[in-house]
């Protein structure tokens, strides 16, 4: 298998219910986890794009579900499965991240 383009992680980390913090895994997380495994497999982009679901916090909670993409270092947040096949096409096939899903700088302290 070539080293793929493109190194995926999804935030799928669970904290109890009620912690103040939440988590993406309470926010479909592991629904956009499948969505992007399904998509990899139906466009057969392995030698493109690696996916790793998280179970570790990313860090921005109150964003999640989190999706960021390598080498670029790109931070997608709120990521819903309707948005998988728009990162697919536009960040993978085009070469060009999803602006509105792109966390800003501040978010980050």
């Amino acid at each position: 298998m070539p080293k793929p383009k493109y190194h995926v992680f999804i935030c799928v980390n669970q904290r109890p219910e009620g912690h103040p913090r939440g988590s993406c895994a309470q926010k479909n997380a592991m629904g956009v986890w499948q969505k992007f495994a399904d998509l990899l497999n139906q466009k057969n982009m392995y030698d493109k794009v690696m996916v790793t679901g998280a179970r570790s916090c990313m860090g921005p909670c109150q964003n999640g579900p989190l999706v960021v993409v390598y080498p670029e270092n790109v931070w997608y947040g709120n990521v819903t499965e309707a948005d998988v096949a728009e990162i697919f096409e536009n960040h993978f096939i085009q070469g060009k991240p999803v602006e509105r899903l792109i966390l800003p700088p501040e978010i980050f302290g």
